[in-house]
């Protein structure tokens, strides 16, 4: 399915950098190109794919010159989009990156659309819909753990397990409806048990690949952690610790932090989207008591809770008080002021709730590598599956899944109780279309366009 147009985007961050580049597909993207780019070493009529041409950036209306550039052409099917595909380096900055797209522009092409350099390269058949999902994943990849997952998506690994599976159902479909459409012809098929056999097999392969959602949604979107306790027992000063930064103000006045400040980071591989929020506590105004109630609007949103306690203090009523709201919640308990002498044990902390304890001296460090092992073997306490070789990492494919499962398990039942193969054909043709969803091979339009809006533009 080749596409008519000449599509053209900056495919780089706008902003003031080394280089830029502005990217052209389509069957006119040489001709595009050309009629802006000179060269004495650049022909239009034959130009040589994959390789470097430096030349001028001109104005063809006046032939002003624009910016030294680097010419890439990448000659159809061998280039991203399975298309002609042209890449003009030049150097980044607002002005010329601008210039140069309304030059491209004016000579042929159209703006494109989010996703649509990817998009084409899934409708052309370079990659399916699951790799096509992976490009995003390793745009938005927050840790080296994140981007290996999504690498492997992108190499062809869960499509090629989703394939295997495909296939499966395809050979036990076949033979079935064969013995629906030539009943006379006695067509050797499968025994009703061999059958039943395979199917359950699929259905335990689709459970297995089913499991990893929890981690590959682990990887890709980070775990929402939020740390909470009353005011002044160090919040701030335990995100400043464990971002390696200054982030948060630290003052010795409660209640310094009114809002909350998130940011993200990595914790043995492992993407943490960390939360510091006002202290909980009896509000003195309005607006602390606005930031109170914007915290527990992010506890209960919250997969894990660092809670914590000034350890140089007995704990109090407001202590008690947060145990209370921590009950049934995935929490450490961090006994911050190690570095002073100790009121409160972290024993005595686990006696009042459940949990892990650790000691930390957030202004001195002492502490911080152990709360991260903690941390860590906390989140991969999570339902997961780290064995996994192919990881479901989005809603979108999980929810194939799930409806995959339901209509083989459906199949599987009917077989063994010797429903009519007219019946259990129904049920594998929505195994089949659920599981296309994945890969695209039976995915609505909608959808489709619903996945590729959400891309940068000039990917």
């Amino acid at each position: 399915m080749f596409l008519q147009d000449t599509i053209a985007a900056i495919a780089t961050p706008i902003g003031a950098g080394g280089i830029g580049i502005i990217r052209i597909s389509g069957p006119d993207a040489v001709k595009v190109a050309s009629a802006l780019f000179r060269s004495a070493a650049f022909d239009p009529r034959d130009p040589q794919s994959h390789r470097l041409y430096y030349g001028t950036i001109v104005d063809p209306q006046d032939g002003t010159s624009i910016d030294e550039v680097l010419l890439t052409c990448m000659l159809a099917p061998r280039s991203y989009t399975r298309e002609d595909v042209v890449e003009i380096n030049c150097h980044s900055g607002l002005t010329v990156l601008r210039k140069i797209l309304e030059l491209v522009i004016q000579s042929g092409a159209r703006p494109a659309e989010p996703g649509e350099f990817t998009k084409r390269a899934f409708l052309n058949g370079r990659i399916d819909l699951a790799q096509a999902e992976a490009v995003i994943d390793i745009i938005e990849a927050k840790t080296e753990a994140s981007l290996k997952i999504a690498s492997s998506q992108l190499q062809g690994g869960l499509s090629a397990k989703l394939h295997a599976l495909r296939d499966a159902l395809i050979d036990i479909t076949s033979h079935l409806e064969a013995s629906i459409d030539f009943p006379e012809e006695d067509i050797d098929l499968h025994g009703a048990r061999e059958t039943e056999h395979k199917l359950a097999g699929i259905r335990e392969e689709l459970n297995s690949l089913s499991a990893t959602y929890n981690e590959g949604k682990l990887y890709r979107l980070g775990v929402k952690t939020i740390i909470v306790g009353k005011p002044n027992v160090g919040k701030s000063s335990l995100l400043n610790a464990l971002l390696g930064e200054v982030r948060a103000l630290v003052t010795p006045v409660p209640g310094t932090t009114r809002d909350f400040i998130q940011e993200t980071i990595s914790v043995r591989g492992i993407p943490l989207v960390l939360q510091d929020t006002a202290g909980l506590h009896a509000g003195n105004d309005e607006i602390e008591k606005l930031g109170m109630a914007l915290t527990r609007a992010r506890l209960s949103e919250a997969e894990l809770v660092l809670f914590i306690i000034d350890a140089s203090r007995q704990l109090d009523e407001r202590d008690q008080a947060i145990i209370n709201e921590l009950s049934n919640r995935q929490v450490i308990a961090v006994l911050n002021k190690e570095d002073l002498a100790p009121a409160v044990s972290t024993e005595h902390v686990q006696k009042l709730l459940p949990c892990t304890a650790v000691s930390i001296s957030a202004r001195c460090g002492s502490g911080i590598d152990q709360l991260q092992d903690i941390i860590y073997q906390t989140v991969l306490s999570f339902p997961h599956s780290s064995a996994a070789d192919s990881i479901i990492t989005n809603a979108r494919q999980q929810d194939a899944l799930v409806r995959t499962t339901a209509a083989v398990t459906s199949a599987q039942q009917a077989v063994h109780e010797s429903i009519a193969p007219e019946l259990i054909a129904i049920d594998l043709h929505a195994a089949l279309q659920a599981l296309g969803e994945i890969t695209g091979e039976t995915t609505a339009d909608d959808i489709l366009e619903r996945i590729f809006a959400s891309f940068c533009i000039g990917k």
